[in-house]
C-alpha cells in the first residue's frame, strides 16, 4: 500500500490539476536530467532522441520577497519549522496573506515548452517532467519556494539575519542587540560566592519552619510530640552554621 503524500506535493498537484495540467498522465520518454530555479524548470528527456523541455512559473521579485519573509518571520512558531527544513501548512496561508501564492494560481502563470513536434500540450515529454518534479517537490518541499524564486540557503540564511538584528518589541529598550554580544551569550560567570564574587543572600526564615510544614507524627516520646523534642536539635544546628 502506498503512503499518502504529504500536504506539499498533494497541494501541487492540486493546483496544476487547476491550470489543466492532469496528473498523474502517461509521460513520453525517460528524464535525464532537471535543473530548478527561480521561475523555470529546464530538463532533458530521451525517447530515442534527446528533447528539450522547460516549464516557466512566474517567480517574485526582491519587493515581493521581503513582504513574504517578513510575514515568516512574525510568525516564531513557522519561522522555527523552517529553520528545522520543515514546510509547515501555514506558510501557504502567509503567501496568501501578503496575496502572493504560493501554488500556481492561473495558467498565465505557467509557460510550457518542449522541442518535440507533437501538437497537445502538454505532450508526453512535459508529463515525464511534470511527474518529476512532483516526486522533487515531495523530496523537498523548499523546492516549490525556488520556483517563486528563493532557494533554501537564501531563504533561512534571511529568516536568521532577521531573527538576529530584529528591534526590540519596547521601542525604550537599551538592551544591547543579540549580535552585540553573541561571543559572550553563553557566558554566566563565576557562581555565587565563588572566586570572590557576591554570596547570594535567601530570606531568613525560623531555624525550625520545616518542622512546622511536616504533617503531625504519629507517635509521641515520653507522652511529648515528636516535633517539640526536635526543635532543640534544629536550633543548635542553626547557631552552629
Amino acid at each position: 500500500m502506498t503512503d499518502p503524500l504529504p500536504w506539499w506535493p498533494t497541494r501541487f498537484i492540486r493546483a496544476l490539476t487547476a491550470i489543466g495540467v492532469l496528473l498523474p498522465a502517461p509521460g513520453q520518454g525517460r528524464v535525464v536530467s532537471m535543473e530548478v530555479g527561480a521561475g523555470r524548470v529546464d530538463a532533458e528527456v530521451h525517447d530515442g532522441r534527446p528533447r528539450q523541455v522547460r516549464i516557466g512559473l512566474t517567480a517574485f521579485g526582491k519587493a515581493d520577497w521581503a513582504a513574504i519573509t517578513h510575514a515568516l518571520a512574525a510568525k516564531a512558531s513557522l519561522t522555527v519549522l523552517l529553520l528545522r527544513g520543515e514546510l509547515p501548512r501555514d506558510v501557504e496561508q502567509i503567501f496568501k496573506a501578503v496575496r502572493l501564492p504560493l501554488f500556481p494560481s492561473s495558467a498565465r502563470e505557467v509557460s510550457l515548452d518542449c522541442t518535440c513536434p507533437a501538437v497537445e500540450v502538454p505532450c508526453g515529454h512535459l508529463n515525464a517532467v511534470f511527474t518529476a518534479l512532483v516526486a522533487r517537490v515531495d523530496d523537498d518541499p523548499f523546492t516549490v519556494l525556488a520556483l517563486r524564486g528563493r532557494t533554501r540557503e537564501a531563504l533561512l540564511e534571511e529568516l536568521k539575519n532577521r531573527l538576529i538584528s530584529a528591534e526590540p518589541l519596547d521601542p525604550d529598550d537599551r538592551s544591547p542587540a543579540l549580535t552585540e554580544v553573541m561571543d559572550t551569550f553563553f557566558e554566566c560567570g563565576p557562581a555565587p560566592g565563588l572566586g570572590g564574587a557576591a554570596p547570594l543572600h535567601g530570606p531568613r526564615t525560623s531555624f525550625d519552619a520545616l518542622l512546622d510544614q511536616a504533617p503531625p507524627f504519629a507517635i509521641t516520646v515520653g507522652g511529648e510530640n515528636v516535633a517539640d523534642l526536635l526543635r532543640p536539635v534544629y536550633r543548635a544546628l542553626a547557631d552552629g552554621s
